[in-house]
């Protein structure tokens, strides 16, 4: 299913993805700045918020509005959810469809300890019934036209994933509504040691077609017709991307941290499953500097100027990372050493002014569609 975009089922219709490629929830990344970041390259079907706390949201707190912020530019929008209680999740859900989610998400992944302790994210695969509690619950507060999704790993623990705990969950789900499960392929006791592997998500990807029909790019009827399985894990480039669809089957990728240096990885990885070139789509060195002060930029426009400089100097190293074949010291140290936004962009202006020693030669920003 190569090059072939995503269509979400909801009660009332379906959303239609650009894409089969999607931009993973991850703390600390997924802010509306990045976000937007992303998607300007192309190639994003769907951008996902941080995790959300219901709790948060519906108190009103600054920090939790502020990780669910959207725009008209930031569009279509998972907005993801993490807890255990079903009515709780239900009054956040209604929460995120009042302001702006094109999709809602449950969190059934997340190996932090401060979210599992609590019984929620990759500890509610323990709990098959309070998921399904959950999701059953969740539907039923979603707008008719809003799809649900979750997103899971393939167990707790190695005996869970042997089972498949992923693949009869992800059934269970979709029984109750669920559009899409999106699979990370490790354990929750692996968090993110070792390797992505493909063959659980296989299994959760054959499991689900032999119950509910093979995923053929078209949504069917909530509960009952086909939905698509996507697959998460150490996807960093679009070869990547097309290797994992093919080992598994699954219908689409969601790519995380191989972004954080590459966001036009997206762009790059529809390419390739629609047989064009790759290479060309790589921006030169000069734009990469581009996407870094425009990043900062957002961050400062929809946050504060306290805000984007916290973050760049954290991130700087990630996003240097393809600038110069990533032997940019001098520009790492000198945006961590910068204290006032104006020093951040002349940092960037004395690398770029020294640091950049060529610009690779092709096509630029050529467009995805």
């Amino acid at each position: 299913m190569l090059g072939v975009p995503i269509q979400l089922a909801a009660p009332s219709g379906a959303v239609s993805l650009e894409t089969n490629l999607l931009l993973a929830p991850i703390a600390g990344w997924c802010d509306l700045a990045w976000r937007v970041t992303v998607r300007e390259f192309g190639g994003v079907g769907l951008a996902c918020t941080d995790l959300l706390s219901p709790q948060g949201l519906l108190c009103g707190s600054e920090a939790s509005v502020d990780l669910a912020r959207t725009t008209a530019e930031d569009r279509p929008i998972g907005m993801q959810l993490y807890g255990s209680d079903p009515r709780v999740l239900a009054d956040g859900a209604r929460w995120c469809a009042d302001h702006g989610a094109t999709v809602v998400d449950i969190n059934m992944g997340c190996p932090v300890d401060k979210v599992c302790k609590k019984d929620g994210g990759s500890k509610l695969m323990c709990d098959p019934g309070r998921a399904v509690a959950i999701v059953s619950g969740v539907r039923a507060a979603l707008p008719a036209q809003i799809p649900l999704t979750a997103k899971m790993r393939l167990g707790w623990d190695e005996p869970a994933a042997l089972r498949n705990a992923a693949g009869e969950l992800a059934c269970m789900l979709a029984g109750e509504g669920v559009a899409m499960v999106t699979v990370h392929g490790r354990t929750t006791e692996q968090r993110f040691k070792g390797s992505c592997r493909h063959e659980g998500i296989r299994r959760v990807v054959e499991l689900v077609g032999e119950r509910f029909g093979a995923w053929r790019g078209v949504a069917g009827p909530v509960g009952e017709g086909p939905i698509p399985v996507v697959g998460n894990g150490d996807v960093r480039s679009a070869e990547d991307a097309v290797s994992m669809m093919r080992a598994t089957g699954c219908a689409g990728v969601m790519i995380g941290r191989g972004a954080f240096g590459r966001p036009w990885v997206f762009r790059e990885a529809w390419a390739a499953q629609r047989g064009k070139r790759v290479e060309a789509l790589e921006p030169s060195e000069g734009e990469k500097l581009d996407i870094v002060l425009a990043y900062f930029e957002r961050m400062r426009e929809f946050r504060s100027d306290g805000y984007a400089m916290h973050k760049i100097r954290q991130k700087i190293s990630w996003l240097g990372k393809s600038i110069n074949g990533s032997h940019c010291r001098a520009l790492r140290d000198g945006v961590r050493g910068a204290g006032t936004p104006p020093e951040v962009h002349a940092a960037v202006e004395a690398w770029r002014a020294g640091g950049v020693e060529h610009e690779p030669v092709g096509v630029r920003n050529e467009p995805v569609g």
